[in-house]
């Protein structure tokens, strides 16, 4: 491990939201979960949620540009079990959905534990989770058509959302827990031998100011 790779991964951990994400609902064509993927990456979202027919996540790895290894995703088998792991670990989820009630997507309070909620690239949001999130938003358009491809939706609303941030001084501190962030550092430096570790149920050992296994 080198000193000065090390140093980078620690500088993009430090910049991770563990509070801010993404989830999508049956969003199924590889290149655009894969650059949603991308842009949670550009903005420091920790972890991305997915809802999909058959539990799996396809991506790119030529849009995602590997982005796909530092973003951690968990997949969830319904929408209403995904939302409700959201809303009861105290965020706020939105949905990108247009209807009575929907709200311009800068209007929203990004400093505080935020969830987007992205639909299928043809049909949007279901009904079901249209009802169960806490609000919708919409990019105002001023075109022909009515609606953004999904993944740049996302980078629309995610950018706001690291605007937000930023100018909150988010980005200005370390926002993991230490024992999240001593597993997340120990993966990313070591992936091969972190599977090891996994496999045989042990611990991670500590690591050095340079990246050194101790």
């Amino acid at each position: 491990m080198l000193e000065r790779r090390y140093q980078r991964l620690q500088e993009v951990l430090n910049w991770r939201q563990p509070d801010l994400t993404v989830l999508t609902e049956d969003v199924h064509k590889p290149h655009n979960i894969s650059a949603i993927i991308r842009t949670c990456d550009a903005v420091g979202v920790f972890e991305i949620h997915s809802v999909n027919f058959t539990d799996e996540l396809l991506t790119y790895s030529q849009v995602a540009k590997g982005s796909e290894k530092w973003v951690h995703i968990q997949t969830h088998t319904e929408i209403k079990t995904a939302i409700t792991y959201l809303q009861q670990r105290g965020f706020q989820v939105y949905a990108a959905h247009l209807s009575d009630v929907s709200i311009d997507y800068r209007q929203i309070d990004y400093t505080r534990p935020t969830g987007i909620l992205l639909g299928a690239e043809k049909w949007g949001v279901s009904e079901e989770a249209a009802e169960l999130v806490d609000g919708h938003l919409i990019i105002p358009m001023v075109g022909m058509v009515q609606s953004l491809n999904v993944s740049v939706a996302a980078a629309v609303i995610l950018f706001e959302a690291m605007r937000q941030r930023q100018a909150a001084g988010f980005y200005d501190q370390v926002r993991l827990d230490p024992e999240t962030y001593q597993r997340v550092i120990f993966e990313w430096s070591y992936p091969d031998l972190a599977a090891i570790y996994r496999e045989k149920g042990e611990t991670y050992p500590p690591l050095g100011p340079e990246g050194e296994i101790l």
